[in-house]
């Protein structure tokens, strides 16, 4: 039994196979860089959620300093209206102890 292959032959199942080959690496590489996109598609929007966060929490901190100057100013007013209300209801005790002891 005698086997023989022409150059022709020879050439085009060489030329198929790099074809072949040349075909599966490009899907390869299209799969690849579908799935690179994908990635950086998710860590751009991860990117976007964390400034978002960070731009919430900056101002927060600006309008906890805000209210916390508010918040300090009122505590400060209560202070001064309550010792001011001590002050007058010493006096009144003071007025009524005078008073009980002038009518004996």
């Amino acid at each position: 039994m005698t086997f023989s292959v022409e150059l022709w032959q020879v050439v085009s199942l060489l030329l198929t196979l790099v074809g072949l080959l040349a075909t599966f690496g490009k899907v390869l590489l299209v799969q690849i860089q579908k799935s690179l996109d994908q990635r950086f598609r998710a860590v751009e929007t991860q990117a976007a959620s964390w400034q978002d966060l960070e731009r919430d929490f900056l101002r927060f901190q600006a309008d906890m300093a805000v209210q916390y100057v508010r918040r300090e100013d009122y505590v400060r007013g209560q202070s001064v209206i309550e010792a001011k209300l001590d002050a007058i209801a010493g006096e009144l005790k003071r007025v009524q102890i005078d008073g009980a002891r002038g009518k004996q």
